[in-house]
């Protein structure tokens, strides 16, 4: 018989504050810079699940490929799991992907949906609806927070699995993962366990084609982070004159997305009590998107304080699943 699925959402009610604090404090840096999660509104949810069906963007067909695969060993690797904590849902086809997958290593779950776009939450909890068996819970919060507000609950029996797919941790720079990484460690029990989506250094052409498709999916994605500042916080960018561009840095192992200014223009963003002149050419630093190599992968989360429990390769997209356990610590 199907549970009935209840459903919890935690909001933060300063969210516009702080993402008008954070666009204060990063569009007053040299190189001027914008955080990558705020591209994640309505509509850049909507354009991003475009991208993962562009034929240029591999990353989700390749995961949900090693999902499928490999789901019913992912979940049998952690012996009386109970709760599935996933960081960044998308659209829930992964999560559902692996619990349709790997079903009979596990009976009633807990699944816990955190991410800082309403919309995606909702569009992952109709997806998730459909399995058995299982109690939803959303978490309307980043990250860090939303881990938390599961982590301070009582502890409920059985083990716990993290994803963090996607290759969401390549948005960070490689200190930022590994405090990132060590973060889930701490909140996680002896025993727990993280599965970790992660994108693989491949040829350079593939990858700055994935990022600035020939459709433009991506720039209008890219460009929308602008428009939602003028919408939400009065700002004043005028659109049509900024390009997308990536760009990969070999020498930092990573695609970055920036928005390029065409043309001098003086921009006013009321709320973040900002004022400044952007000249031509100038750029926003919107998004790094890091590769990884599989033994990298495996030594970051080493040193995090997790024990390898399994990794699967997709050699010809060039992706990898990394599942860890987290180990006890002195």
């Amino acid at each position: 018989m199907r549970d009935k699925h209840t459903v919890s959402a935690v909001t933060p009610a300063s969210a516009v504050a702080q993402f008008a604090l954070d666009v204060q404090y990063y569009l007053a840096l040299q190189p001027r810079q914008l955080p990558s999660r705020y591209l994640y509104d309505a509509l850049g949810s909507a354009l991003f699940e475009a991208i993962t069906q562009l034929p240029w963007y591999r990353i989700t067909r390749a995961e949900l490929g090693l999902l499928r695969a490999h789901g019913c060993e992912i979940l049998s690797r952690v012996p009386r799991l109970s709760t599935l904590v996933e960081l960044g849902p998308g659209n829930g086809e992964k999560l559902t992907t692996l619990v349709e997958a790997g079903r009979g290593a596990a009976s009633h779950l807990r699944l816990h949906l955190i991410d800082v776009s309403p919309t995606a939450l909702g569009v992952a909890a109709r997806a998730l609806a459909s399995l058995e068996n299982v109690e939803i819970h959303l978490h309307e919060a980043p990250y860090e927070a939303g881990l938390a507000e599961v982590t301070a609950r009582p502890a409920a029996d059985g083990r716990t699995l993290t994803l963090f797919l996607g290759s969401n941790l390549g948005n960070f720079d490689r200190p930022g993962a590994d405090a990132f990484l060590h973060g889930i460690r701490a909140a996680l029990r002896p025993g727990d366990a993280l599965l970790l989506g992660a994108d693989l250094v491949k040829p350079e052409r593939r990858l700055l084609r994935a990022y600035d498709d020939p459709l433009g999916v991506t720039a209008a994605f890219n460009r929308n982070l602008l428009v939602r500042i003028n919408r939400e916080l009065g700002g004043t960018f005028d659109i049509d004159q900024f390009a997308h561009e990536a760009v990969w840095n070999a020498g930092e192992s990573r695609v970055e997305m920036h928005l390029v200014s065409r043309r001098r223009q003086h921009v006013r963003i009321p709320a973040s009590e900002l004022a400044f002149t952007m000249e031509e050419g100038e750029s926003i630093w919107t998004e790094s998107s890091y590769k990884y190599e599989p033994e990298a992968i495996v030594r970051a989360l080493t040193v995090a304080g997790f024990r390898l429990v399994n990794q699967w390769i997709e050699r010809t997209d060039g992706f990898a699943l990394t599942l860890v356990e987290a180990i006890r610590q002195n």
